[in-house]
């Protein structure tokens, strides 16, 4: 589906072309479940071809769209998530979220908290500590390898395969390790985002502080995207059943989904 804006009349639209054009090409490729063709972007928003690619030649400068040459194909890039991340610092998201992540909380008896993707990491914009639970490093502001946690994973294994690919090209990118667990490798995450959709939940075992386990649940928007994903942490000795607190990060997800306008 094309989003009404990006099928806005010729008399509708701004006297600016350029930006005009590159916003529906970023707005066309927001509501898609992978990346396109640039042909299909030209014929879906009725614009030249030669337009459409020197505009995604400049944004791809810049980091908002990414070319997979493979495939022939442009999805979004990073810049795009900081995008996402700006909007969520601005406070929208967390509002939503905040009643739901302490309510979720109060129902496990486990720290909850909530994240959005930015870049290749995740950032914490909500937190609800337990009582009596320790104090975690997931505090409001911080920022996670994404393939280390349990809500990034939930929200890798909810994107496109092609779009993990040009996130974590290569075994530099997974680079980055707090306890010396997770995966290295792109195949070794490939497997285990895998086992993510499979399970229907994402989790972590020590892998951001040790002694700490958690189960995450993506939040979808609208278009099916994943803007966020909601998470449970516990001391590993503190021995929950996980599939409960996974079915309780569940709940919460479905219904952040609901008020951030899913169908």
């Amino acid at each position: 589906m094309i989003p009404d804006k990006a099928r806005a009349p010729v008399a509708d639209r701004p006297k600016v072309p350029a930006a005009d054009q590159t916003l529906r090409i970023l707005t066309f490729l927001a509501h898609q479940r992978g990346p396109v063709a640039a042909q299909t972007i030209a014929s879906q928003l009725d614009l030249p071809r030669s337009s459409v690619y020197h505009l995604l030649a400049a944004m791809e400068s810049h980091g908002f769209v990414v070319h997979l040459e493979g495939d022939r194909r442009w999805g979004l890039g990073t810049a795009a998530f900081e995008l996402a991340g700006g909007y969520a610092r601005q406070e929208p998201l967390a509002r939503l979220g905040r009643p739901i992540v302490a309510q979720l909380a109060d129902r496990a008896g486990e720290s909850a908290h909530l994240a959005v993707m930015t870049g290749r990491d995740v950032l914490y914009i909500v937190e609800e500590r337990a009582p009596r639970r320790p104090a975690l490093i997931t505090d409001v502001g911080v920022r996670l390898p994404a393939h280390l946690t349990a809500t990034g994973r939930a929200m890798l294994a909810a994107l496109p395969r092609e779009q993990v690919r040009a996130l974590f090209p290569d075994a530099a990118s997974l680079s980055t390790q707090r306890t010396g667990h997770g995966p290295g490798r792109p195949a070794e995450l490939r497997e285990l985002l895998r086992q993510t959709r499979a399970a229907g939940h994402a989790s972590e075992d020590g892998e951001v502080t040790l002694g700490f386990r958690s189960v995450g649940v993506a939040v979808r928007d609208h278009a099916d995207w994943p803007a966020a994903a909601i998470a449970v942490t516990w001391p590993e000795d503190a021995a929950p059943d996980p599939e409960r607190l996974a079915a309780l990060a569940a709940d919460a997800a479905a219904e952040l989904s609901r008020r951030i306008g899913r169908r």
